[in-house]
């Protein structure tokens, strides 16, 4: 019985009663302090049921400021990695997991959207992990919501062209305002053309639908999980059925290119950002330096978006190329999936 349904019926037995026993007392000698304690007996009562009926007070959620993580970190070796998934993966047979469990499947190569919904097949997705893989360049990873293969996806890399545009356009804006100076003001003015250059071409290659995806969150049976390991294309299935709350979960694949330990991307544009004076700091305002090794330090973020029976309009969120440690940024309000 609901707590509301049980105090109307407490109203309706207990009121009566209490209101003619008020009524007695108040015309006796000691009204005053019988009627305090009639009043102190009945708000304890109805707080009583009221506390039984709702299961006790409300217990705080233990996962707040937790963050579990799915993956690998820089240093990691690439073979034991698989070969430890693979041995979680077996060892889920016969386990009870209820609607299933989230796991982090890792691609062989960068697949188109169309590619990528041939993988995915029956299984419920969560998020899609892309990254334009330029020659010798470092790019942004990206992370895209999407309850519908290739529909969402693709509509999320709208979104990301249009933010790379955007960005493309400051990084050459930053750079006029440069104009002359010295060589500092050079150097920080080839780094942002650097920087536009770059985002251009990221933002080129969604337009087109490209092969940028590499890894994808699903939720699925055991069962499931094993026949989505043996498909053509997919490197490894990571299991995680620690996972309770995809925001509360930081998911690091490794990259198609790395075969034997996490690294960074080769970046031949991989420089310090170089000391501006006052007047061209002034000038140009904080300075956004290119993606470079040693200026976009990674900071991660994690937002549940897993599959909902009414999926909403694709957000999108974005980290640094490889796996981090610090400063995860964490989001809430999402849908929890439907496997």
């Amino acid at each position: 019985m609901r707590a509301g349904d049980l105090l109307r019926k407490l109203d309706q037995r207990l009121l009566p009663r209490l209101a003619a026993t008020v009524t007695r007392l108040g015309h006796g000698p000691s009204r005053t302090p019988l009627l305090g304690w009639v009043a102190m007996l009945s708000c304890a009562t109805v707080l009583a049921t009221a506390v039984l009926a709702t299961g006790g007070p409300p217990v705080p959620d233990r996962t707040v400021g937790e963050v579990t993580r799915v993956g690998v970190v820089e240093g990691d070796s690439i073979p034991r990695y698989e070969a430890a998934a693979a041995a979680d993966l077996a060892a889920l047979a016969g386990r009870p997991l209820g609607d299933g469990t989230y796991a982090l499947v890792s691609l062989n190569e960068y697949l188109t959207p169309a590619r990528l919904a041939a993988v995915v097949g029956d299984v419920g997705v969560a998020v899609v992990f892309g990254r334009v893989p330029l020659p010798e360049r470092q790019t942004e990873i990206v992370r895209i919501p999407a309850q519908r293969v290739p529909e969402d996806v693709t509509a999320g890399m709208v979104k990301l062209a249009e933010r790379k545009e955007r960005e493309a356009a400051d990084y050459r804006a930053r750079a006029t305002a440069l104009g002359g100076g010295g060589p500092p003001e050079r150097e920080l003015r080839e780094l942002y053309l650097s920087g536009a250059q770059v985002a251009a071409a990221e933002a080129a290659a969604y337009r087109s639908e490209c092969a940028c995806l590499y890894a994808l969150v699903v939720r699925a049976e055991p069962t499931k999980l094993r026949g989505v390991a043996a498909r053509s294309g997919v490197r490894v299935v990571d299991p995680a059925p620690e996972v309770r709350r995809l925001e509360r979960t930081v998911f690091t694949p490794p990259l198609p290119e790395q075969r034997d330990v996490v690294r960074p991307p080769v970046d031949r544009t991989a420089t310090p950002a170089p000391t501006v004076s006052p007047t061209a700091a002034a000038t140009a305002g904080p300075p956004t330096p290119a993606p470079t090794v040693a200026d976009r330090s990674p900071v991660p973020e994690v937002t549940d978006s897993s599959p909902s029976p009414a999926p909403p309009s694709p957000a999108l969120s974005t980290s640094t190329w490889t796996p981090s440690t610090s400063a995860d940024m964490v989001e809430d309000d999402d849908p929890e999936p439907t496997p």
